[in-house]
Protein backbone atom coordinates (compact mmCIF):
# COMPACT_ATOMS: atom_id res chain seq x y z
CA UNK A 1 0.00 0.00 0.00
CA UNK A 2 1.30 3.41 -0.87
CA UNK A 3 2.61 5.72 1.84
CA UNK A 4 0.78 8.52 0.05
CA UNK A 5 -2.57 6.82 0.68
CA UNK A 6 -1.71 6.49 4.36
CA UNK A 7 -0.97 10.23 4.45
CA UNK A 8 -4.32 11.09 2.84
CA UNK A 9 -6.23 8.80 5.19
CA UNK A 10 -4.29 10.20 8.18
CA UNK A 11 -5.35 13.73 7.24
CA UNK A 12 -8.98 12.59 6.87
CA UNK A 13 -8.77 10.87 10.27
CA UNK A 14 -7.38 14.07 11.85
CA UNK A 15 -10.20 16.15 10.37
CA UNK A 16 -12.89 13.68 11.43
CA UNK A 17 -11.61 13.38 14.99
CA UNK A 18 -11.30 17.17 15.28
CA UNK A 19 -14.91 17.50 14.12
CA UNK A 20 -16.06 14.87 16.64
CA UNK A 21 -14.19 16.60 19.46
CA UNK A 22 -15.83 19.87 18.55
CA UNK A 23 -19.39 18.62 18.14
CA UNK A 24 -19.92 15.16 19.61
CA UNK A 25 -17.49 14.34 22.41
CA UNK A 26 -18.95 15.91 25.53
CA UNK A 27 -16.55 14.44 28.08
CA UNK A 28 -15.64 17.25 30.53
CA UNK A 29 -12.13 15.80 30.91
CA UNK A 30 -11.35 16.67 27.31
CA UNK A 31 -10.54 20.36 27.52
CA UNK A 32 -9.32 22.63 24.77
CA UNK A 33 -7.58 19.98 22.71
CA UNK A 34 -5.82 20.60 19.40
CA UNK A 35 -4.85 17.66 17.23
CA UNK A 36 -1.34 18.32 15.98
CA UNK A 37 -0.84 15.30 13.75
CA UNK A 38 -1.88 11.74 13.01
CA UNK A 39 0.71 9.07 12.22
CA UNK A 40 -0.93 6.16 10.44
CA UNK A 41 0.81 2.89 9.62
CA UNK A 42 1.05 1.96 5.94
CA UNK A 43 -1.43 -0.89 6.43
CA UNK A 44 -3.92 1.55 8.07
CA UNK A 45 -4.26 -0.63 11.16
CA UNK A 46 -2.65 1.63 13.77
CA UNK A 47 -2.99 5.36 14.27
CA UNK A 48 -1.07 7.51 16.72
CA UNK A 49 -2.95 10.75 17.34
CA UNK A 50 -0.84 13.54 18.82
CA UNK A 51 -2.59 16.37 20.64
CA UNK A 52 -1.78 19.45 22.63
CA UNK A 53 -4.01 21.16 25.13
CA UNK A 54 -4.23 24.32 27.16
CA UNK A 55 -3.04 23.94 30.72
CA UNK A 56 -0.45 22.15 32.76
CA UNK A 57 0.49 18.49 33.04
CA UNK A 58 -2.63 17.75 35.08
CA UNK A 59 -4.90 19.13 32.34
CA UNK A 60 -2.94 17.16 29.74
CA UNK A 61 -3.34 13.93 31.76
CA UNK A 62 -7.06 14.59 32.23
CA UNK A 63 -7.52 15.21 28.49
CA UNK A 64 -5.56 12.05 27.67
CA UNK A 65 -7.81 10.04 29.98
CA UNK A 66 -10.94 11.45 28.34
CA UNK A 67 -9.62 10.79 24.84
CA UNK A 68 -8.68 7.23 25.70
CA UNK A 69 -12.14 6.54 27.08
CA UNK A 70 -13.73 7.93 23.90
CA UNK A 71 -11.40 5.95 21.60
CA UNK A 72 -13.92 3.15 20.98
CA UNK A 73 -16.66 5.57 19.96
CA UNK A 74 -14.24 7.54 17.77
CA UNK A 75 -12.97 4.36 16.10
CA UNK A 76 -16.50 3.17 15.30
CA UNK A 77 -17.44 6.55 13.86
CA UNK A 78 -14.28 6.65 11.73
CA UNK A 79 -15.07 3.25 10.22
CA UNK A 80 -18.58 4.37 9.27
CA UNK A 81 -17.75 7.86 8.04
CA UNK A 82 -14.60 7.03 6.10
CA UNK A 83 -15.97 3.72 4.87
CA UNK A 84 -12.88 1.82 5.90
CA UNK A 85 -12.88 -1.97 5.91
CA UNK A 86 -11.40 -1.91 9.39
CA UNK A 87 -10.86 1.15 11.54
CA UNK A 88 -7.36 1.69 12.89
CA UNK A 89 -6.48 1.09 16.52
CA UNK A 90 -6.24 4.55 18.06
CA UNK A 91 -3.47 5.59 20.41
CA UNK A 92 -3.63 9.11 21.81
CA UNK A 93 -0.35 10.76 22.78
CA UNK A 94 0.35 14.19 24.26
CA UNK A 95 2.51 16.20 21.87
CA UNK A 96 5.28 17.99 23.74
CA UNK A 97 6.73 19.66 20.64
CA UNK A 98 4.95 22.98 21.29
CA UNK A 99 6.31 23.20 24.83
CA UNK A 100 9.75 22.25 23.56
CA UNK A 101 9.59 24.96 20.89
CA UNK A 102 8.60 27.51 23.54
CA UNK A 103 11.47 26.43 25.75
CA UNK A 104 13.97 26.72 22.89
CA UNK A 105 12.65 30.17 21.93
CA UNK A 106 12.97 31.31 25.55
CA UNK A 107 16.56 30.02 25.72
CA UNK A 108 17.42 31.80 22.46
CA UNK A 109 15.96 35.05 23.73
CA UNK A 110 17.90 34.72 26.99
CA UNK A 111 21.14 34.08 25.14
CA UNK A 112 20.53 37.09 22.88
CA UNK A 113 19.90 39.36 25.85
CA UNK A 114 23.12 38.12 27.51
CA UNK A 115 25.10 38.81 24.33
CA UNK A 116 23.84 42.39 24.14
Amino acid sequence: MSGRRAERVAEAVREMIAEMLLREIKDPRVGLVTLTRVALSDDLRHARIYFSCVGDATARARSLSGLRSAAGFIRTQLAHRLKLRSAPELTFLADASLEEAERLARLLNESRSKDE
